[in-house]
Parts: C-alpha cells; sequence; structure tokens
C-alpha cells in the first residue's frame, strides 16, 4: 500500500493499494491550514483503509505501507513544506521510502483517466499560482508505464498572458483546483514499479517567500 499527500493546492491524502485501487482518501480544499488538518486527515485515512478498499465492509487488518507519496509542487513556500514534512516525518517512523512526485502529474494523470477509452488531445494543467499568475505544465498521452507524458516543464505565465501560452503549445487548458492524493499515489506506484522515480532534490516552489519574480513567464524553481 501507499500513503499520498499532497499539499500544492489544499491538502489530499489517501491510501491505495499496489494495483491502484483506494483503500480511503480525504481532503480540504483550504489553501492555507495545511498545518492545522494534516493530522487529522492522516489518522482518518489510515483507520478507514484497515477495511479495505472503498466500500469493502471487512474486518480491520493492519495497514502495510511500502512508500509514501510526496507532492512536490509546483505550489506555494508554505503550504509545500507542510505536506513534504508530514511525509517524510511518517515514512521515517515507518522506515519506508518517500517517492517525490510532481503535483501537475496527479492532475494529468486524473485526467487521463477519467476516461481510459477516450482519446485524450494535447492539454495544461493550470493551478493558482497566486500574485496574478498561473502555473501551468503541458501533456500529451500516457507511456507504456501508465505514466502521463509530459510536454514541458512547470512554468509560472501572468494570467492574462495563459490563454496565449498554451495556444503556443497546441493545448487544451485544464484548470485544476485540487490535486487528488489517490493520483499522487497512484504516480508513485508507477514511477517505482518502472524504476522511474525522479530526483526532484528540492520541492517545486512558485517562488521564494515573499519575493515576486519578475518577467512575464519563467520556470518553476526547484
Amino acid at each position: 500500500m501507499i500513503l499520498g499527500i499532497d499539499t500544492s493546492l489544499g491538502t489530499a491524502v489517501a491510501v491505495i493499494d499496489a494495483d491502484g485501487a483506494v483503500r480511503a482518501e480525504a481532503a480540504s480544499a483550504d489553501p492555507l491550514g495545511h498545518a492545522e488538518i494534516i493530522g487529522s486527515l492522516l489518522q482518518s485515512v489510515l483507520t478507514d483503509a484497515a477495511h479495505g478498499p472503498i466500500g469493502a465492509t471487512g474486518a480491520p487488518e493492519p495497514v502495510a505501507l511500502t512508500h509514501v507519496a510526496a507532492g512536490m509542487g509546483p505550489g506555494p513556500f508554505t503550504g509545500l513544506r507542510v505536506g513534504i514534512a508530514a511525509a517524510r516525518a511518517f515514512a521515517l517512523g515507518r522506515g519506508i521510502p518517500v517517492v517525490p512526485v510532481r503535483s501537475h502529474d496527479a492532475a494529468a494523470l486524473a485526467v487521463l483517466l477519467a476516461d481510459p477509452f477516450a482519446d485524450v488531445p494535447r492539454f495544461a494543467v493550470v493551478t493558482d499560482a497566486r500574485r496574478r499568475e498561473f502555473a501551468f505544465t503541458v501533456y500529451e498521452g500516457i507511456d507504456d508505464d501508465g505514466l502521463p507524458v509530459r510536454i514541458t516543464e512547470e512554468s509560472l505565465v501572468a494570467r492574462d498572458d495563459i490563454d496565449a501560452a498554451l495556444a503556443e503549445h497546441g493545448a487544451e487548458r485544464r484548470d485544476t483546483t485540487a490535486i487528488p492524493g489517490a493520483m499522487v499515489a497512484l504516480v508513485a506506484a508507477r514511477a517505482a514499479d518502472a524504476g522511474r522515480i525522479e530526483d526532484l532534490g528540492e520541492p517545486l516552489y512558485l517562488r521564494a517567500p515573499d519575493v515576486t519574480m519578475p518577467g512575464p513567464r519563467k520556470k518553476v524553481g526547484q
């Protein structure tokens, strides 16, 4: 089983089986209250996961986690730190590895799996970066390992310029207001199975605290 945690937008936590079946998930849309809510969300999903996949009514069993997936952004400095710190602390306590996951990859996988038989055209995951900016990443299809194919790296763009930026890449706009914890965990599971765990190093912060990054568009810094 894999525990997924993401605090790049709101706070999302989930536990999935190795095959992707969701055992439990919980989330808060509050973009500011990560530290206050993450502990109770973790407790909730671990309790629910003990009963088996969602909808199961079996007797409780130990939740044998093998990995913790941590959403690495893009996202604001303070919010990301809460989720990543929680993931690292939990993994350290259990003696299991942390798998870093690009939060936009998780959102892209949710788009691609919404209808597995649909031919999804090139699209961009777009998230609110605050300060009148958007963060976006362009994707096209899913590869043989079941992971979304990333066409561009994460970038920041002024709100008034987002449509022109996406037009340059021929990408449909997919506004994203929440990153599903289950998709964070599933990206981690598929990456681990394929031997493709990314060494992201630092989180994908949108910007340093209280610093406005100049220029119309720039890559999200690690």
